[in-house]
């Protein structure tokens, strides 16, 4: 038989066939190509089509169950959409198989261009997605990553532990101590050159003057184990400011804008020794804050004075004028007086026949 190369077919012809017994692969072929001769044509003869290379080798799958075989017929054609058609429509022609009855279903014809057309239009969108991110990269990302590979180069090593520290840490006025190397990393892709690590809780011996020399801000995790380091770093060195990472973050998790806030937030030593004045660490390496409780007060009853409800109005200052008066005068307004005393009263009529003026 011929056969057609499976990159030359268009169409795949998919049917199932339904066999009342058992029969063997070449009973079936056999029975495609006997029952379907002179039924369409010299032109649409399968034998001929096959030998032509238009219609390709016929594929049969079969299994058998309970004494009756079910299975499929695949055909590949480079015939057009009605040549293919009328091929398919045929082979539903097929009713016996050797001496049992069978029965042959079209499922579909699938066209092979549109499921290679779906696999280029899938293939070229990865293709262009890793093309665009791996071949050609834009200005930018090539700027960041070359200023990247050029800051993780410039880790330099400081005394004789050999703490990682950034190539500024000498020249530098002012510098940054962190608790590892990662955090000097990320400080160095933000563009902080001058930090320095500690490399642990114990603070190396060639830190000690270094931050007697420099303006130091001890930047650590934003944990408990922040604070421990914090209180031990300042009990043996110089520090001028404390910085603390955002609660529950390290130092290394930052992003550059956390860093930049976190930075100039920074609060001065005494401030950071008030705050971990209740700091004392565990037997297992914790920390614990101790309250600052209140003294008892005493328990005695406080006498209390008379309650204002409102405060004294400060009055104006007068003008007090003041008129000569004779004694006969006085000697009546001793005796007005002398009855006007208890009673809550006031005597102007008088006054005003003397001439007087009171205020």
């Amino acid at each position: 038989m011929g056969k057609i190369s499976p990159v030359s077919a268009k169409y795949i012809i998919h049917t199932s066939i339904q066999i009342e017994g058992t029969v063997d692969r070449p009973d079936i072929i056999g029975a495609v190509f006997g029952q379907t001769e002179g039924l369409l044509g010299s032109d649409l003869e399968l034998r001929e089509l096959q030998k032509s290379g238009r219609i390709g080798r016929i594929e049969v799958n079969t299994d058998i169950k309970a004494g009756k075989t079910e299975g499929n017929i695949i055909i590949p054609s480079s015939l057009d959409k009605t040549e293919t058609a009328v091929v398919a429509a045929a082979m539903e022609t097929i009713q016996r198989i050797g001496p049992c009855n069978a029965k042959v279903k079209v499922l579909k014809l699938e066209d092979v261009r549109i499921s290679k057309r779906s696999f280029i239009i899938t293939r070229a969108k990865e293709l262009l997605k890793s093309f665009t991110d791996n071949v050609l990269p834009d200005s930018q990302e090539i700027t960041e990553e070359v200023a990247q590979s050029v800051r993780m180069m410039e880790v330099a090593e400081y005394g004789k532990e050999k703490l990682p520290a950034g190539p500024a840490i000498d020249e530098s006025e002012e510098i940054i101590l962190v608790e590892g190397r990662a955090d000097v990393l990320v400080l160095l892709k933000c563009g902080f050159k001058n930090a320095i690590a500690i490399n642990g809780t114990s603070v190396p011996a060639s830190i000690i003057p270094l931050c007697a020399q420099k303006i130091v801000t001890l930047f650590v995790d934003g944990d408990r184990g922040g604070d421990l380091i914090t209180k031990e770093v300042m009990e043996v060195a110089e520090i001028d400011f404390v910085v603390k990472a955002p609660d529950g973050k390290e130092v290394e998790e930052l992003t550059k804008k956390e860093i930049h806030k976190a930075l100039r937030g920074k609060i001065t030593a005494e401030q950071a020794k008030h705050d971990l004045k209740d700091v004392q660490p565990t037997k297992n390496g914790q920390i614990r804050r101790i309250e600052n409780r209140e003294a008892p007060r005493d328990s005695r009853p406080m006498s209390r004075g008379p309650i204002r409800t409102s405060m004294p109005v400060q009055e104006a200052p007068r003008n007090i004028v003041r008129a000569g008066i004779s004694d006969e005068q006085k000697k009546k307004f001793k005796s007005l007086l002398d009855d006007l005393v208890g009673t809550r009263g006031l005597c102007l009529e008088k006054c005003l026949q003397q001439n007087c003026k009171i205020l």
